[in-house]
């Protein structure tokens, strides 16, 4: 009875066996076409393949290279679902909060980022990344003390931690801390002088404490380092209108188009600039231009400007 038990037990689990043999032969398949897909810059079909292979087996890897996809593609909302499903999957790894952090800084959800900046501090305390995306998180929820008491844990951490140093300048400058901002300027220009957003800055609180010829010298270094960096050429430009100087801030604005075509900014600027300048029909012109590339951006009303630049766009440093 014993044989007989064992061989037809043993004849109904084969088919059991096979069918999980050919699962993972098929999950192994779609998960390194996928890999394939990916490295030879196919992300639609990584995707699909990823997603197929997922569907046999959660698979933490996996999970993570489709992730990864998911934001190279700017699919940000399930590279978030797909990264808390990472989560819970395996809750003691760092990395997956950091990134889930990352893609919640892009989403604009500073809450969700901070609880996971906050996840990844509790797995490890020491990482001086999650307490500088703590800090962001902070910042983008105008929680200027908080901001800056976590990017300084992260400088503690790490002394030479580039972005860190900038962005805490950025909220003393916001507090009007000028000295205290000028340390990390001073700190990262000290390791690299033609670093762009610190020679921007500096030229920010230049402005800021009266020192224009100063200010100007830090924006044209700048494009010149940079004919690219349109915010080297929003400052100056703006300098320039402050100053009176219309003709050069128009000449300069017109090089800043000639470079990108597609410069909305730029246009409006320039728009301002021909406005106060007389020129009210290629203010009009420019204003048009403007409103077509970008209409969310560009703040201008029947072809009128305020005495001061577009806030969002002279937030880029977090100003």
């Amino acid at each position: 009875m014993g044989f007989f038990k064992s061989f037809f037990s043993g004849k109904q689990d084969k088919p059991e066996t096979e069918k999980q043999k050919n699962e993972q032969k098929n999950f192994e398949i779609f998960k390194y076409d996928g890999m394939r897909a990916q490295r030879m810059g196919r992300p639609d079909y990584a995707i699909k393949c990823f997603t197929e292979a997922l569907a046999i087996q959660d698979d933490f890897e996996t999970m993570s290279y489709l992730s990864q996809v998911y934001i190279q593609t700017n699919a940000l909302s399930e590279a978030h679902e797909l990264l808390e499903r990472m989560a819970k999957l395996e809750p003691e790894h760092t990395s997956t909060f950091l990134t889930l952090a990352n893609v919640c800084y892009l989403q604009e959800d500073y809450q969700a980022m901070a609880e996971a900046a906050q996840k990844a501090i509790e797995i490890e305390e020491g990482n001086a990344m999650a307490h500088y995306l703590l800090g962001r998180a902070k910042q983008g929820m105008d929680d200027g003390i908080m901001s800056i008491a976590h990017l300084t844990k992260a400088i503690v951490l790490k002394d030479d931690f580039t972005e860190a140093r900038l962005l805490r300048a950025e909220a003393l400058t916001k507090m009007k801390q000028y000295n205290e901002a000028m340390e990390d300027i001073d700190a990262i220009l000290a390791q690299d002088a033609d670093d762009e957003n610190a020679l921007l800055l500096r030229g920010k609180i230049k402005e800021a404490t009266g020192d224009a010829e100063a200010a100007e010298a830090d924006y044209s270094h700048v494009t010149e380092l940079n004919p690219f960096n349109e915010q080297g050429f929003l400052y100056l430009g703006q300098l320039y209108i402050e100053q009176k100087k219309l003709p050069e801030a128009i000449a300069l604005f017109d090089e800043a188009i000639e470079l990108n075509p597609n410069f909305a900014q730029a246009y409006h600027e320039r728009g301002r600039a021909k406005l106060l300048n007389g020129d009210k029909d290629g203010s009009v012109e420019d204003t048009k231009i403007a409103l077509e590339l970008n209409p969310k951006e560009v703040q201008a009303f029947n072809g009128q400007y305020g005495n001061q630049p577009n806030e969002r766009q002279s937030n880029v440093l977090g100003l």
